[in-house]
């Protein structure tokens, strides 16, 4: 989730709770004016139960469409540049299928299949805290705010087989500020279990030996393994196009929900 949108996000929860808080402090006194009203016609309610939708259909539609018109005029680039440098240089081939969280990206490496696979709903599970000083962010410039760099963490689970009987590794790692941090290596001598993303071989996978934590590895075997990983397009330009790729394609996960939600309550 973009972090202009969190802001837009956080002022307006701001303000709703300031108004909520006001009408609490005035309810004793609304209370009272109302008891003594006589009682209302209960016709209004039978009339809006009879209506083929409810009466907050055409508030939410619009409120929707001015979020939808805000988000694709603020975001009007089909393709960014940094994903047109990314495809040139022909390494990696991106799935990426609409309305899903899971991005793919897979090579071939000489006689090695990897495929590394990460979400964009590791954004949406950020810490809070990182906007915590509202008044301070709104006191920043746009410009400024631009300018800031991102600290987007991303899990990133890496598998690379090799035919058999040669077996596979999967890798978990996470990606932050144009890093892979090691968690654990785990070795599959089926590669068929580190390869088949089925559910009956996830559960096969969970019952096997996971390996040791990377941290707690000989730091000589730590470098190494990082060099063998950079040596296969693991490194720096990687981990730093996953978090920006996870932004990109939130930000249109995004788009796409508010056009259908949009349409639903229009039908």
């Amino acid at each position: 989730m973009s972090a202009a949108r969190t802001l837009r996000q956080l002022a307006s929860a701001s303000s709703r709770i300031s108004s909520r808080q006001l009408s609490l402090a005035r309810l004793p006194l609304i209370a009272r004016s109302v008891s003594r009203v006589p009682t209302a016609s209960r016709a209004f309610s039978v009339s809006a139960r009879s209506l083929k939708a409810g009466s907050s259909d055409v508030m939410l539609a619009e409120k929707l469409g001015e979020e939808l018109k805000y988000e694709n005029e603020t975001n009007l680039e089909e393709e960014p540049e940094f994903l047109t440098a990314f495809k040139s240089q022909g390494i990696w081939k991106i799935t990426d299928k609409a309305g899903e969280n899971e991005v793919i990206l897979t090579r071939q490496f000489g006689n090695e299949s990897i495929r590394v696979v990460f979400s964009v709903a590791d954004l949406q599970n950020q810490d809070p805290n990182e906007y915590e000083d509202l008044e301070e962010d709104e006191e920043r410039s746009e410009e400024e705010q631009e300018d800031s760099e991102p600290n987007d963490i991303v899990r990133a689970l890496v598998s690379i087989t090799k035919s058999a009987p040669n077996g596979a590794l999967e890798i978990d790692m996470t990606v932050q500020q144009g890093q892979f941090i090691v968690e654990n290596v785990t070795y599959f001598a089926d590669s068929k279990i580190g390869q088949d993303l089925s559910p009956e071989n996830d559960w096969k996978r969970r019952g096997l030996y996971a390996g040791p934590e990377f941290s707690t590895l000989d730091v000589a075997v730590q470098e190494q393994f990082e060099q063998f990983l950079a040596e296969r397009d693991l490194g720096e330009g990687t981990a730093f196009f996953i978090p920006e790729y996870a932004r990109f394609k939130e930000q249109r996960e995004y788009v796409r929900w508010l056009e259908n939600v949009k349409g639903f309550v229009d039908a």
